[in-house]
């Protein structure tokens, strides 16, 4: 995929499919990989390795990548080397399922057929051998941040992203750089609870996909947690950011048990 080509689907129209039957899988998100982390890209071409691999499905829920300027920027760096993994993957069975984030909102098909990747829809229903799941990013359910709302109905799009693709890698890459330092300059000022989702958004995308359990990154809270909705006991888990070039070091996994959903620290 290049700049501008509309050959292929734009992000916002490029997922393959909202449902997907899940058999032992592993549930990831905000890894934030990036040239600048590069304990924590090499802490993830490890647990590809050694533990993904072990399972049948590995599923990303958004924010792969701290950013992502387009498909056509993978030739080199990061990107190359995450697909590449996960292609190796692929290549020893695994299914592989990514979800965009609202930092890699523009991993399209071209990332996708070079990880031999599957792109789910946001949300996504998952079903599994003992029930159904919602899978979503997250971002979404953020309700009470009307601002972030606006921006992320505006970069979804798909004329403005059409727009933005069609411009030059060099030039997108610096767009993105300044959005970046403004949002984290504005997350100071915010209230913590407005960037958390709200119990009416995920009450509502449950009772829509007529589930009772939904798993989700992006808020960085990982917790499993369980209330009484319509009168049936329902779960939200949040799965956990990664940064292994911090200290304390952070990141980690849900997977499905006999016993059910549980969350694994690769921290410890």
């Amino acid at each position: 995929m290049t700049g501008g080509s509309l050959l292929a689907p734009v992000p916002a129209l490029a997922a393959e499919t909202d449902t997907v039957a899940l058999r032992d899988p592993l549930f990831i998100s905000d890894l934030h990989l990036s040239e600048a982390q590069p304990a924590t890209l090499e802490r993830f071409l490890r647990f590809a390795r050694e533990i993904a691999a072990t399972h049948r499905e590995l599923l990303i829920l958004g924010d792969l990548f701290e950013y992502w300027a387009g498909d056509d920027d993978l030739a080199s760096g990061v990107g190359r080397t995450v697909a590449e993994a996960l292609h190796a993957l692929a290549g020893q069975g695994v299914a592989v399922f990514v979800m965009q984030g609202n930092r890699d909102l523009l991993l399209g098909r071209g990332f996708a057929r070079a990880a031999h990747a599957t792109l789910l829809a946001d949300p996504a229903l998952a079903t599994l051998p003992d029930g159904a799941v919602l899978l979503a990013h997250g971002d979404a359910y953020c309700t009470l941040d009307t601002e972030y709302q606006r921006f992320r109905a505006q970069v979804r799009d798909p004329d403005w992203q059409r727009g933005f693709l069609a411009r030059p890698l060099d030039e997108r890459r610096a767009f993105i750089g300044a959005a970046r330092a403004a949002s984290e300059s504005v997350k100071k000022t915010k209230p913590t609870d407005i960037m958390d989702v709200t119990p009416a958004a995920i009450d509502g995308a449950l009772r829509a996909a007529e589930l009772t359990t939904i798993i989700h990154g992006h808020t960085h809270r990982p917790a499993a947690h369980r209330w009484t909705l319509d009168g049936q006991t329902a779960e939200r888990w949040v799965l956990p950011d990664w940064d292994f070039d911090a200290a304390p070091a952070r990141g980690g996994y849900v997977i499905r048990t006999a016993r059910g959903l549980c969350a694994i620290d690769l921290a410890r």
